[in-house]
């Protein structure tokens, strides 16, 4: 088997963002483009030699090829056994478990989340290390420095690969396994939950719809709910990923899962639905007739906790993002538990869940996860809520009921306004910015502004420091407003406006969010002249 170094340039826009490296197909397909970023990687990481590596993704478009140029790199790079997902297939939830439970060195995968796929449209590549969790910023930042610096790449000229059975074969001193992608993901579900009572409560005269939207966790749904659980056949739709995601976004929300959320909003409407993305980490939760935000539903799930097997002797502390709305903090002060604002990215909590400093952690963008995993994890927060409900017997929406009851209600939306020209966005922010020293003390849509600052995080467990995490507007009422740019999209740029405030009179629990924040939403929009310099008058994207 022949080694070849590659002669190459550097592209300059390869430094990866919080979840790696995310462009359009054809973007990747340039010669070099893909080899330059996996060589950069594989660089970033000395010890690599007869290391474990494991390698898969969502399905998307263009995964197959990617994963077999993959292969050929990492025999030239000394890797000494590869993982790889049966047809190239793996949720970003299992990735993670599958290199902790192997010890492997860490993993790639292949995705670009919740981004559309297909020829015209989204992949990525992201890096997990030895924890399971993503890359640290200052492993990111080594990668960034060697995507700007690299002039060659190692690969062998090897035969194409059959991903489609398992199978265990030599490649060099590199050992290739293609594994079942769901099994010991799905083992690890029944280890955690108390799947005779889930068996029960899905088996009984409960209705539930999972939508996993031609995307990854179609074949991980239909193993534990149908399969394991007994749920009747057909509980999960649109079960088969498809390399364009069936033409739609696989983006669990009420805009993108719309046939969803009208079926939960309907006279037909199930007792539960539920949703999760294209790479199987994000989830979004329905009742018949309501639907559970993502901060509501972390604030809920770390309040039932023990009624889940796993955690039966309660939880060490729980951390959200700092966009995700106060409602977790709350439940943790009333437990007497830690709890932790970090800023945006799973990787921020990697180092509280090794610390054993917390167990569960979220955030606003529907990412819900535990200690099991180092990344958030849809199927788990659905199989989270399936353990509320069937523990209490109670619907969704007495659930969020007796919730607000207890600790009160956070009002909460996130209005998106995607694919706006960069330097639009970027004007906005910066024009915000010069406003916040002055803002203190002022009286803004009728309450007082305490604090206006750009979010600043320095890591309790190794004392790092991550600036620019988001331009925040603090009320003494404790109402919020929070301002960022996406970094998932790859095209112009996203802006993010998040707003929170909090109702602690029962009689106020059941109006409509968006009529309740109308003059925060108001006050966001005027403070960065949206409209003028945007001509944007409605978000993209209202969740």
């Amino acid at each position: 088997m022949e080694i070849t170094t590659v002669k190459t340039q550097a592209f300059a826009d390869q430094r990866p963002g919080t979840s790696g490296l995310r462009k359009k197909v054809k973007v990747f397909q340039q010669a070099h483009y893909l080899e330059n970023f996996v060589q950069a990687v594989f660089d970033a990481i000395p010890d690599r030699a007869g290391k474990t590596l494991v390698l898969g993704g969502d399905g998307r478009y263009y995964n197959r090829e990617a994963i077999q140029t993959i292969i050929k790199m990492a025999v030239a790079n000394g890797w000494g056994e590869l993982l790889i997902g049966r047809h190239g297939l793996f949720s970003t939830p299992a990735v993670s478990h599958v290199i902790r439970y192997y010890r492997a060195r860490g993993g790639l995968i292949l995705s670009a989340s919740h981004n559309p796929a297909g020829p015209e449209h989204d992949f990525g590549i992201k890096f997990n290390g030895e924890n399971g969790g993503p890359a640290s910023e200052s492993l990111t930042e080594q990668i960034w420095a060697g995507s700007k610096a690299i002039n060659s790449y190692r690969i062998a000229q090897t035969e194409y690969i059959d991903l489609d059975h398992e199978q265990e074969l030599q490649l060099g001193n590199t050992r290739i396994r293609i594994i079942d992608p769901v099994r010991d993901y799905a083992d690890l579900m029944e280890r955690i939950f108390d799947f005779p009572a889930l068996s029960r409560l899905l088996q009984g005269s409960f209705r539930m719809r999972f939508d996993a939207l031609h995307a990854i966790t179609g074949p991980y749904a239909q193993e534990i709910l149908e399969r394991r659980l007994g749920a009747p056949a057909g509980t999960v739709q649109n079960a088969i990923p498809l390399p364009d995601f069936g033409g739609g976004h696989p983006d669990p929300n009420l805009v993108y899962a719309k046939p969803l959320a009208d079926l939960l909003f309907s006279e037909q409407a199930p007792d539960f639905g539920a949703a999760s993305d294209g790479d199987g980490d994000r989830n979004m939760i329905l009742g018949r007739g309501v639907f559970v935000t993502p901060s509501d539903s972390l604030a809920v799930l770390t309040a039932q906790a023990r009624c889940i097997p796993a955690y039966a002797n309660g939880l060490h502390g729980v951390a959200r993002s700092m966009p995700t709305s106060q409602a977790a903090d709350v439940v943790a002060k009333a437990l007497g538990i830690e709890y932790f604002e970090t800023p945006t990215g799973w990787k921020f909590f990697g180092n509280l869940l090794d610390a054993g400093r917390i167990t569960f952690c979220g955030e606003e963008s529907f990412g819900t996860g535990s200690d099991h995993v180092r990344e958030k994890d849809g199927l788990w927060a659905v199989l989270a809520w399936l353990s509320v409900l069937a523990h209490s017997g109670q619907s969704v929406r007495e659930i969020l009921d007796a919730h607000w009851q207890r600790f009160g209600r956070h009002y909460y939306t996130r209005h998106d306004y995607e694919e706006l020209p960069s330097e639009v966005a970027e004007k906005m922010l910066a024009g915000l910015q010069a406003q916040l020293p002055v803002l203190p003390g002022q009286q803004l849509a009728g309450r007082e502004v305490q604090v206006a600052d750009d979010f600043s995080y320095t890591d309790p467990i190794d004392g790092s420091v991550s600036e620019h995490q988001g331009l925040r507007i603090l009320f003494a009422d404790g109402a919020r407003l929070i301002f960022r740019l996406s970094g998932t999209g790859t095209t112009g740029a996203t802006l993010r406006i998040y707003h929170e405030a909090y109702e602690t009179n029962p009689e106020q629990f059941h109006r409509d969010p968006q009529r309740y924040l109308a003059s925060l939403v108001t006050l966001g929009k005027d403070l960065t002249r949206l409209e003028s310099l945007s001509g944007r008058k409605a978000p993209t994207v209202i969740t």
